[in-house]
């Protein structure tokens, strides 16, 4: 039997196996066992035969030995004879195939080109009856002549583009249409397209606008927007089709569909960023009296928003070279019917076209400095006049955010924030500086303080001159700063501090551009508003602080500010200042520090010297009783200087590591501290340094020897078990908390493999570990889940030790602190993390899914009644902390299980069960459907029953409704439609305002159920 003759029997059945019979042959041709001539040749009787099929079968045959063959292997003449060949059988299924290949190679000419499109023009004019797969082949091979012949297929002038128009007009599939535009657009730019232009135009706008929905799981992934793209990028392909396209684009803005509409508008500005500029010089007052009223009388923000766009682009295009702020010149004309109708609805600030007039001036201001200094020269002005002379203050509050919103317009040719290049003309606002300045300073100082919005508008306009390069002095801004100090330091705001807020942004903000002068000037007024010791019941340095630490994100501005601060530190020690004083200066470090790349400070050595040695060192020392006690000492501040000393940590090089190692216990005191965890009394106050030994540790790199640490003279071994004891003690929750998280972040990082027993000891080591206690309390029992957390992390002996745990939730006196447990298991922690070095396994969260999950569903339904709980509290703790992806791999095993979680009294796992129910209706709302009755029933007692529901429950219940008419099928819905509606009609009473908020947002999805939808 014969190759050809195995591939036609073959091909029907098994495409690939055809093709591979082909590649055979085209090995055949390779190894010269047989030549081109035979290959055809032996197509004879196939080539010839009177079926149509077996024809098309023979010429796929040819088609997939030459695209089995390298690239380089066929000769010039080869390549014209099988051109050839397949242009005179084209109508032949697999002709196109084999052209689409010799047209990628580089032995493919240009007259093999021109004969292959002459082919197609003439045997392809029934094009769009065709399947889909055909069009795209034919297309395909089209583009890739576009792509690497252009130059002889433009030669044949109408002859091609004519044929090409014709070939692809009609086209309906979306992966087609984008070839066929993409080919289309090519011919608009590069052609001559004169005699041709509505034929071009008509080929394309026939598709105008765009409404393909992608059908569900599309393969090829094709939007409407891609499609909207597309078509735009040929409606303004050339300034010939402007004739034809604004008419009919002007026409199309009457539709009532609000997503055609945006095309519209999007599409206008497109041409008028592509159009040469006589031709948008000849339609820009008509098509600006055509957008205004999309933005003056808005009925869409959307809509407004592109139609602003749309006359920016009409600015930009009109905006060429100086000339153009000649009064006869394009952009003159265009702007002189707008600043007419925009001064006119100025007059009136308080009305409704103020406002739009405003964002009008501002979009075009933003087009081009041409166009900003045309605008500015016309309305400021008349501004400054009507300011003047307005009769309230919400008048000048409205001309002031007119000027702000011109300011705003310049800032990106302008503004510091820009890399410095010479603008094409001056800053028009230079001509009205002395007025600007003079009318902002006033509207913020002298204005009364009942008045914080206008104020916060003047000092928004004064922050944008200061942001003008080389537009005010230094000594300007320098006094724009102490207006700003003044605001912050010496006001009093009471409950409104936007005023003070918006004051320290504005120093943030010039901060980036003139550190210095905020360096001289603010700090030495918030600095002196800095008690040496406060007075008790007086917080005003926290209004100082809040500033210095928003200000201190600028490098040169930090390090003065860290310098600085540690001073006051040592002075509000010195002078027995308070706990509270000393928590906020040490926040406020931490704050700057944080913002700081320490790893590459020049300064980490002195930061190391006066934090760890001063700070810690000191302390350690009080807590050992050598020096007096200070507000230090306190356990939140210990709490907070734990934190600062671990950001220094962690940028140390490994040496100062190793020293930080070996002062782990001892904490700087030169040996006065006698390490916690070593044998012997100790005192609270001794024990409350460990919140600072375990910041410490977990600053350290896992790198690091921690068989360097010294306890009485001792080698160091992991004090395990001293920990636990400590853990156990009746110290205060934050010592206990460290203690613990000390001993897990020993186990997760710095024990090694070989040494992990001395940790799993402490769970099950016969007659001690602590599985094995008969006794188990609360507190043991936390030891047992952050020592399970540490392994977990590392996965470490997973399913054993997460199968004690779900044991402990079926007994009757431990269950329900091992239930709370579940929840620390996956929890985030700042301390044990892998930012810090922790040893955190890609997959543990998936692993701990996987494992309880399954365990918890298969124990729950024998469970005693009064233990169910403990099983959905578990629960609940683990699905908080894992991805969407992760749960929705078991959702038909949770969904029951949730809905039992919203039956338990519990307002932390109720809440949280209903999130995780949102999250799954979002995501499979197929799932939930199934149980949409119940769901239904449950979440309308949570949203409106408030005798026993918290807030949070009530709102996210009401979320959770409201995302079922989203996502779920209308008529699993429609039965439940009056039910909901009636419930929330409670919860539209609730005392809290943001859950009457969701109340009627909810409300309005479940009304709008059965009402069709816009299909734009």
């Amino acid at each position: 039997m014969s190759n050809v003759r195995d591939y036609l029997l073959t091909f029907d059945k098994d495409k690939s196996g055809a093709a591979e019979i082909a590649s055979l042959k085209a090995r055949e041709l390779e190894a010269e066992s047989t030549t081109l001539i035979e290959v055809i040749q032996s197509l004879g009787e196939y080539i010839n035969d009177e079926d149509a099929t077996i024809r098309s079968k023979a010429v796929h045959y040819l088609s997939d030995v030459i695209a089995a063959l390298p690239p380089n292997f066929l000769s010039l003449q080869q390549v014209q004879v099988l051109s050839q060949f397949l242009c005179d059988r084209i109508e032949d299924g697999g002709a196109v195939n084999g052209l689409r290949t010799l047209s990628t190679l580089r032995r493919f000419n240009n007259e093999m080109a021109v004969m292959t499109l002459r082919a197609m023009i003439e045997h392809f004019q029934d094009l769009q009856i065709r399947p889909q797969s055909q069009r795209w082949i034919i297309l395909e091979l089209l583009n890739n002549m576009m792509s690497s012949h252009r130059s002889a297929i433009k030669a044949l002038e109408d002859e091609s583009l004519i044929g090409i128009a014709d070939l692809v007009s009609g086209e309906k599939d979306p992966r087609n249409l984008m070839l066929s535009f993409s080919i289309l657009r090519v011919i608009m730019v590069e052609w001559h397209i004169d005699n041709h232009a509505e034929t071009l135009f008509d080929s394309v706008f026939c598709y105008f606008p765009i409404t393909f929905r992608p059908p569900p799981d599309d393969p090829y992934g094709i939007t409407a927007n891609d499609l909207k793209t597309r078509l735009r990028q040929c409606i303004s392909a050339s300034s010939q089709f402007a004739p034809y396209a604004f008419p009919r684009l002007i026409d199309k803005l009457d539709s009532t569909s609000i997503n055609a509409k945006r095309d519209v508008l999007q599409t206008i500005g497109e041409c008028a960023s592509c159009y040469s500029l006589a031709t948008m010089s000849n339609y820009s007052i008509t098509l600006w009296d055509t957008l205004k009223y999309e933005i003056l009388n808005v009925q869409d923000e959307e809509l407004a928003a592109d139609a602003l766009e749309a006359l920016k682009a009409i600015a930009v295009r009109l905006s060429d070279g100086p000339e153009c702020t000649h009064p006869e010149s394009a952009l003159s004309q265009y702007l002189k019917p707008i600043l007419k109708e925009c001064n006119g609805h100025l007059q009136a600030p308080l009305q409704k076209m103020a406002k739009p007039a405003g964002q009008i001036l501002k979009s075009l201001g933003a087009a081009s400095p041409y166009a900003l200094l045309l605008i500015v020269k016309s309305v400021l002005p008349p501004i400054f006049t009507l300011y003047q002379d307005a009769s309230s203050i919400a008048q000048q509050r409205a001309f002031l955010e007119m000027i702000l919103q011109l300011l705003d317009s310049a800032v990106p040719v302008y503004g510091h924030s820009k890399p410095v290049d010479t603008p094409l003309i001056g800053n028009p606002f230079e001509a009205f500086k002395d007025q600007l300045v003079e009318l902002f300073s006033k509207a913020l100082m002298n204005t009364a303080k009942e008045e914080p919005a206008f104020r916060i508008m003047a000092l928004k306009c004064l922050v944008l001159l200061c942001s003008f390069r080389g537009y005010l002095q230094e000594n300007e801004i320098g006094m724009a700063l102490q207006y700003f100090d003044e605001i912050i330091l010496l006001e009093d705001h009471g409950e409104r501090d936007a005023l003070k807020n918006e004051a320290i942004t504005a120093l943030v903000d010039v901060s980036r551009f003139k550190p210095s002068l905020v360096t001289e000037i603010c700090f030495p007024a918030f600095l002196s508003r800095l008690p040496d010791k406060d007075n008790q019941g007086n917080h005003d340095y926290l209004n100082v602080l809040e500033g210095l630490a928003r200000i201190s994100t600028e490098k040169a501005i930090s390090e003065t500010l860290i310098r600085r601060l540690l001073n006051k530190v040592d002075s509000v020690l010195h002078n027995e200042g308070s706990a509270a004083y000393t928590q906020a200066l040490l926040a406020t470090l931490h704050h700057a520090l944080g913002h700081k790349e320490l790893a590459s400070d020049p300064n980490i050595d002195w930061y190391y010297n006066k934090i760890l040695v001063g700070l810690v060192g000191r302390t350690a020392k009080a807590a050992a009783g050598e020096t007096p006690l200070t507000s230090l000492n306190e356990i939140k501040s210990l709490e907070v200087l734990g934190r600062l000393a671990m950001l220094i940590v962690r940028a140390l090089d490994m040496d100062k590591q190793s020293t930080v190692a070996r002062e782990t216990y001892t904490l700087f005191s030169e040996s006065s501290l006698k390490p916690v965890v070593g044998s012997g009394e100790n005192t609270l106050q001794q024990r409350s340094t460990m919140i600072l030994s375990t910041c410490l540790l977990a600053g350290l790199s896992r790198e690091v020897q921690l068989a360097s640490l010294i306890f009485d003279g001792a080698s160091y071994t992991p004090p395990l078990e001293r920990l636990v004891r400590l853990s156990l003690g009746k110290d205060p929750p934050e010592v206990r908390l460290s203690i613990l998280r000390q001993l897990a972040i020993l186990v997760n990082k710095f024990i090694s493999a070989n040494e992990i027993s001395q940790a799993t000891d402490l769970l099950w080591k016969p007659s001690r570990g602590l599985f094995e206690d008969t006794s188990l309390t609360e507190a043991k029992i936390r030891v047992i889940f952050w020592i399970a957390r540490a392994l977990v992390l590392r996965l470490v002996s997973t399913e054993k030790v997460l199968g004690h745990l779900i044991k402990l939730l079926s007994d009757a006196q431990k269950g329900v602190a091992a239930a709370r447990g579940f929840g620390l298991l996956l929890a985030p922690d700042e301390l044990m993390c892998k930012e810090h070095g922790g040893t955190v396994r890609l997959l543990y969260k998936q692993k701990v899914f996987n494992i309880c999950i399954p365990a918890i569903a298969s124990a729950l339904p024998a469970a005693d009644s009064k233990l169910k709980s403990n099983y959905l509290i578990a629960l609940s703790g683990i699905l908080k902390h894992v991805s969407t992806e992760i749960l929705m791999q078991e959702i038909d095993r949770l969904l029951p299980l949730l809905l039992q979680s919203l039956d338990l009294v519990d307002q932390d796992v109720k809440a949280a069960s209903i999130e995780t129910l949102t999250i799954i209706s979002q995501e499979s709302p197929k799932a939930v459907e199934e149980h949409i009755s119940s769901l239904i029933k449950r979440l309308l007692d949570a949203a409106t029953n408030t005798k026993i529901n918290a807030p949070k429950v009530r709102f996210a219940a009401l979320r959770c409704l409201k995302v079922f008419p989203q996502k779920t099928r209308e008529s699993a819905l429609l039965p439940y439609r009056r039910q909901v509606t009636k419930g929330i009609t409670t919860a539209l009473d609730d005392a809290k305002r943001h859950i009457r908020k969701e109340a009627v947002d909810c409300m309005a999805v479940w009304v709008s159920v059965d009402e069709p939808a816009d299909d734009d």
